[in-house]
């Protein structure tokens, strides 16, 4: 067997168990806690009061201004000069949830802003409150057409987890840099874990062609039912 196969093979389970028990869960507590934020930043730019609107367009500006590496080590290595003294997963989630937010708050306004207004007033016109029409008649129009960027968002986000390993994150990417460093075989090493990647990003990719196709059933339903 040739060297750098046997090198592959003997590197595979480290470098899909750091996958499993670091990039996974960094990826999808960030996805949804970001996701929850950005939809918070979102409502209180497109209703909120002035002083929110404001505070929620500094936060936006700043996060999508900025490189998503120079957060990571604002958050672990310039906070504990001020005292706040913050382990490497939890700075790498703060990381990416504020990251996440930021983009996908944009996501979510915009595809608000698409509802056309006439929803609200029949949402209104039956007696719904801001809530429920909120709830029941804008979301989920608006999480149809938002479905393809979020879920681009989150191909991406699985990415730029390896981010984490600059901040000493044993994820997927640092796990190769360490056999990296006892093997010195970088390139492989690094293809193999690119090669992980790319296979996360196509069933993703696998997985986000049949929830838009599914979706659009729904949308088409909806249609129809008018």
């Amino acid at each position: 067997m040739p060297h750098w196969l046997q090198l592959m093979i003997d590197s595979l389970p480290t470098l899909l168990l750091a996958g499993l028990t670091f990039t996974i869960p960094l990826t999808l507590i960030s996805f949804v806690l970001g996701l929850t934020l950005g939809l918070a930043t979102a409502i209180a730019r497109l209703f909120g009061p002035a002083p929110l609107v404001a505070v929620a367009r500094f936060y936006v500006w700043i996060i999508r201004g900025t490189p998503l590496l120079v957060q990571l080590f604002v958050i672990f290595y310039g906070l504990p000069s001020i005292g706040i003294l913050l382990d490497a997963f939890p700075a790498a989630l703060i990381g990416f949830t504020l990251n996440i937010g930021a983009y996908s708050s944009e996501i979510i306004r915009a595809v608000i802003s698409s509802v056309p207004r006439g929803q609200w007033e029949a949402a209104y016109s039956i007696g719904m409150t801001w809530r429920q029409a909120m709830t029941r008649t804008i979301l989920p129009q608006a999480a149809r057409v938002a479905v393809p960027p979020l879920s681009n968002t989150f191909i991406s986000l699985v990415k730029d987890t390896s981010l984490a390993a600059a901040i000493t994150v044993p994820e997927l990417f640092q796990s190769a840099q360490r056999i990296v460093a006892t093997t010195y075989e970088p390139l492989i090493l690094y293809i193999e874990a690119a090669l992980i990647y790319l296979v996360m990003s196509s069933v993703l990719s696998a997985l986000q062609v049949r929830l838009e196709a599914r979706f659009a059933r729904y949308g088409g339903m909806l249609e129809a039912n008018r």
